[in-house]
């Protein structure tokens, strides 16, 4: 039997990208592999949006070439995103959930006995009847990881879907996103938080002004950062 085609490893090939005459990224090369999650940390304005988007396929490369699983033109039908902000459509928690599975392809017959199920994965369940726009933002974000989760994807990017969250929706996020990862999900999540760092990342990408500084193991850029930036960074010190 054929192997299923994986969108693993994503690889960045001296990918530059620049925007109203201001570089985002600046020949950025490096590769994701399949494991554990990858955590994208840097200053703001470093271009870990950038980065996730152009993991997702959102956006074209001003130079340099991304490819997914050694494939430059690979649709996107196994990658799902989470914006730091999702959109929520004006039906129920269930029906939103039942939205993406139709877009993710799914048989009509077959999206009734998911559902509760990606409601349950979610802590959602109780919910379900509700209008997903009187959810709050963690119950939001939970909804709209559920909605990614229904594309079966083999990579979730996460767009610092915690920014806004208080402690106690963080650690729901942070349940899914450790189940999603444990399940064999390539998790790639932006985040500004270094607590979150130590909770979930096997490795880091560390980026300033556009540029790679390290991709490196979670525990070697906590304790033995090998750039100024990355010491002043785990430091708190601002970085710029």
């Amino acid at each position: 039997m054929r192997a299923p085609i994986s969108d693993l490893p994503v690889i960045f090939d001296r990918v530059s990208m620049v925007a109203g005459g201001r570089t985002i990224l600046d020949r950025v090369s490096t590769t994701i592999e399949p494991g554990e999650p990858t955590l994208v940390v840097g200053p703001n304005g470093a271009g870990k949006s950038t980065l996730l988007r152009l993991c997702m396929g959102l956006a074209t490369p001003s130079d340099g070439r991304v490819t997914w699983g050694g494939r430059a033109d690979a649709k996107p039908t196994r990658r799902a995103f989470v914006f730091q902000r999702p959109v929520m459509l004006r039906r129920t928690v269930a029906a939103n959930i039942a939205y993406s599975l139709a877009q993710a392809g799914l048989a009509r017959e077959d999206r009734a006995a998911r559902v509760p199920r990606l409601l349950a994965q979610v802590g959602l369940s109780e919910l379900a009847q509700r209008p997903a726009r009187r959810l709050s933002g963690g119950e939001q974000q939970r909804l709209a990881l559920a909605r990614a989760l229904a594309r079966d994807p083999d990579l979730l990017l996460l767009d610092e879907p915690t920014a806004s969250l208080d402690p106690a929706a963080t650690r729901s996020v942070e349940e899914i996103v450790r189940a999603a990862a444990s399940s064999g999900i390539k998790v790639v999540m932006a985040s500004h938080d270094l607590g979150q760092v130590r909770r979930l990342a096997g490795n880091v990408i560390f980026l300033v002004r556009g540029a790679l500084r390290e991709h490196v193991a979670a525990d070697a850029f906590l304790n033995t950062p090998s750039t100024p930036e990355a010491a002043a960074f785990v430091r708190g010190d601002l970085v710029v």
